[in-house]
């Protein structure tokens, strides 16, 4: 009788997983052939905003070149200047105040429903062997989650610095200029490990729509050799994420700034979709017809998940030309430093050219000097004392 007692009760244990699995994962996005499709069975357009300079800052949006082109010498820059506890304040200030809940709720307003953010893994794991996580870090994304839960803003993690650097430029806080992600079994691993850490914390939470697993791999150029790694990479990220989540859609990139889908068939998963990447180059609808016809091809949706950094002009095409054609996109990046063509400005600290002048070309300034800048920096990043560039907006958002 016990013995009967115990298969039933784990009969019913598992009908209650199932139908509760069942019911989590009609709450989530979710690829059906071409198109996204939302919680209510109704085809979805994304348009997100990307968050850059937030948890991977880049160099060019500071105005620095050469020794401040990447997330650890612009550390060591401001360390250098300011000292180690000083610096290390300045960093929590930053990544506090440049992405708050105003800027959330600004998002939505002004016509984004989702947000791309590019994640430095230094952010969430230490560096040494044992790559433990860092709590502060992903304290960080619990708390953006809880603001885009608030204002009905969705959100794809968006992994813009693996272990090692998939890439070999700054672009990935690459320490040596080496694709050093797929030169190492350890750097794979721990990607794959921050991966599934990252699907535990959030495979029940649908405002996250989507894990886009590298950011721009592998450059077309000398590291071409390691392109034949990248699809057996993905492929292993994601065996690794479905052991824990099988709720969230998946993307991958194509090698060459996301360009190459020469490794891409029919879909390995079946909530996969494929992504690209567009700058500078026409904004006409050939410029971007081959992947449209390989998505048609291989009955996969497609995701434009960076263009930006132009003039208005070509916003205005290159934004019109994607919504005829229903290929969803992500404009980078929200704000940077004195900027025009991005929806706000962040204005620059009065002396801030000693900065960058310091940085690119060895201008000698002090701690005295060099501190109450990056205290009015802290105040500048905030939503409310940013420039609002109302043109980008009109040009990006396009009126139905």
């Amino acid at each position: 009788m016990r013995n009967k007692q115990i298969v039933l009760l784990l009969f019913l244990f598992t009908l209650i997983f199932n139908f509760t699995s069942i019911i989590i994962a009609e709450n989530f996005m979710k690829t059906e052939g071409t198109n996204f499709i939302d919680a209510n069975g109704k085809p979805f357009f994304i348009r997100a905003i990307g968050l850059g300079n937030w948890l991977l800052p880049e160099g060019y949006m500071w105005g620095f070149r050469g020794n401040g082109d990447r997330p650890r010498k612009i550390e060591k820059v401001i360390e250098n200047l300011i000292g180690e506890k000083d610096a290390a304040d300045f960093w929590i200030k930053f990544r506090k105040n440049y992405m708050r809940e105003s800027d959330v709720k600004r998002i939505k307003e002004v016509g984004f429903n989702t947000v791309r953010v590019p994640i430095n893994w230094r952010i969430l794991m230490t560096e040494d062997d044992a790559a433990d996580f860092k709590e502060e870090g992903f304290k960080l994304l619990a708390d953006l989650t809880k603001w885009c839960k608030k204002h009905k803003v969705y959100i794809v993690w968006d992994l813009h610095g693996a272990p090692g650097g998939q890439t070999g430029t700054n672009i990935d806080d690459s320490e040596f200029d080496k694709p050093e992600l797929f030169m190492y079994e350890k750097n794979m691993a721990k990607t794959v490990k921050l991966w599934k850490e990252i699907a535990r914390r959030y495979v029940n939470e649908p405002i996250v729509i989507a894990y886009d697993l590298l950011n721009e791999p592998l450059p077309q150029g000398k590291f071409s050799k390691y392109k034949k790694h990248l699809l057996p990479l993905y492929k292993r990220i994601t065996a690794a994420i479905r052991e824990i989540d099988k709720n969230h859609m998946i993307t991958i990139e194509g090698a060459n700034w996301a360009n190459d889908w020469s490794m891409f068939r029919e879909p390995f998963d079946s909530n996969l979709f494929y992504q690209f990447h567009k700058y500078w180059n026409d904004p006409t609808l050939g410029s971007i017809q081959s992947y449209i016809s390989k998505g048609k091809t291989y009955n996969v949706p497609i995701w434009l998940g960076e263009t930006g950094e132009n003039d208005n002009s070509w916003y205005k095409k290159t934004f019109k030309m994607l919504e005829d054609n229903n290929v969803s996109w992500a404009f980078w990046p929200w704000k940077k430093i004195d900027a025009t063509n991005n929806p706000y400005s962040v204005k620059k600290p009065k002396g801030w050219y000693r900065i960058v002048s310091h940085v690119n070309s060895g201008y000698k300034i002090d701690k005295d000097g060099a501190q109450p800048i990056f205290d009015e920096l802290i105040e500048y990043i905030k939503i409310e004392n940013c420039i609002y560039n109302k043109e980008v907006i009109e040009a990006i958002i396009i009126k139905k």
